[in-house]
């Protein structure tokens, strides 16, 4: 892939990356119907130790590196991209097809921001119903998590700061701002995740786990407090 376009892309899919070297390539393959539509494709790297890097850098227009810490990548992602609309997906995320069409729609009505319908990929028992229960909640409340892949134009990026600088729930937090701009564009083609983390320490755990930490943040707990109740392996 050709590391940089003369014509400046509308869209930039900002993947932000730590040790994916086994997820990698499968990841930005998936992105390559995006690219050959004129996408432009951008991996964050926060300092991985594997082969991450060297795999990325012939399927992305450009691979770079930042401070680890999800939302400051997904920030230097999205401040060096060049589209006047960004996507954030994470490595074990694909998007559907055409996405960019997909928001490209979304983003010409009121709405500023938004995020797809999740489908979680059935690697445990309750993979559709927390699936399921991801997205209606997320429909009520008009709050998005990173694995449905936020999307947003530039002007909202910049207008709310980008991502908040914090450990944990970073999604939730921008979802925060953004919607005090407009509600969320909340599309119903899904975008497909991997079930690891329900899998790492199981599904039921897992889910509980997650719950109480929002529960607690929505408390007020602070992030760096909670972050260190919870190892995400992506």
């Amino acid at each position: 892939m050709a590391q940089e376009s003369p014509a400046t892309p509308w869209l930039s899919v900002v993947v932000p990356v730590l040790n994916e070297a086994e997820t990698i390539q499968a990841c930005l393959t998936a992105l390559l119907p995006l690219w050959v539509c004129g996408v432009e494709i951008v991996v964050v790297d926060g300092g991985s130790d594997d082969d991450t890097v060297a795999l990325a850098r012939p399927l992305a227009n450009r691979v770079l590196v930042s401070e680890r810490g999800r939302a400051r990548q997904m920030n230097h992602g999205g401040r060096e991209s060049r589209g006047d609309c960004l996507v954030f997906v994470h490595a074990d995320t694909r998007l559907p097809r055409r996405a960019d069409l997909l928001i490209d729609w979304a983003l010409k009505g009121p709405a500023c921001w938004g995020r797809f319908d999740v489908e979680i990929e059935r690697g445990f028992a309750l993979a559709g119903l927390v699936g399921w229960s991801m997205n209606r909640r997320s429909r009520l409340s008009g709050i998005a998590t990173g694995d449905q892949a936020i999307f947003m134009t530039r002007e909202a990026f910049g207008i709310v700061g980008g991502f908040p600088d914090q450990p944990l729930m970073e999604d939730i937090e921008i979802s925060r701002r953004l919607r005090r701009l407009s509600a969320p564009a909340c599309l119903a083609p899904r975008v497909t995740t991997s079930a690891r983390r329900w899998q790492q320490q199981g599904p039921l755990r897992t889910i509980v786990t997650m719950w109480w930490l929002r529960l607690r943040y929505w408390c007020g707990v602070s992030p760096w407090a909670l972050a260190g109740e919870y190892t995400d392996v992506r």
